[in-house]
């Protein structure tokens, strides 16, 4: 499912209001969170988004040139996140947005506080996983997991915390300076 359209104005202002000019997106979808995240980014931005899934990239790919992106505003690289992330570069981020395999949720929190610049804002979609997050009735690996980034965020001292209610939840943290 990609993100409503609550949650995608969220990350349009989000990237609006740091300026951001790089923006790391780990889970291409069908391209509604890029088109969202471009919206907000300066306009010689680049958006980097990484999928396992070749049909999803092209997908976004056709959805960014209807929305009216030059090819030069994004790249698309295909593969594994958990592969790509370590290949770019430390703190060259303003922002990293998640919204993958929820199983792998801690590792991305991992892969994104080195990817980010101070002040720079990570952010994770369906923190609220159909309202399971808060029922410790279910314990299945995609809802433990999303716990897990969440009680890392909130005890993180390096990170300043924020879950905003909007769609199935968006769980947010500010990199703070080192």
């Amino acid at each position: 499912m990609p993100i409503g359209p609550t949650g995608g104005a969220t990350l349009r202002f989000l990237a609006a209001a740091i300026g951001a000019r790089s923006v790391v997106e780990i889970g291409t979808g069908c391209g509604v969170s890029g088109i969202w995240l471009l919206r907000g980014m300066l306009p010689d931005a680049v958006l980097t988004s990484v999928d396992v899934e070749p049909e999803h990239q092209r997908l976004a790919r056709q959805a960014f040139a209807e929305a009216g992106f030059a090819a030069n505003r994004y790249r698309l690289i295909g593969g594994r996140a958990l592969d790509v992330l370590p290949r770019l570069t430390d703190g060259g981020y303003d922002m990293v947005c998640c919204d993958a395999d929820k199983q792998e949720y801690p590792d991305y929190l991992s892969a994104a506080l080195r990817l980010l610049r101070p002040g720079g804002i990570v952010t994770f979609d369906n923190a609220l996983w159909h309202d399971r997050v808060a029922d410790l009735a279910y314990q299945d690996e995609d809802t433990t997991a999303i716990r897990e980034v969440c009680e890392r965020l909130r005890t993180d001292e390096h990170v300043v915390p924020l879950l905003l209610p909007v769609g199935d939840g968006l769980l947010a943290g500010v990199k703070r300076g080192e």
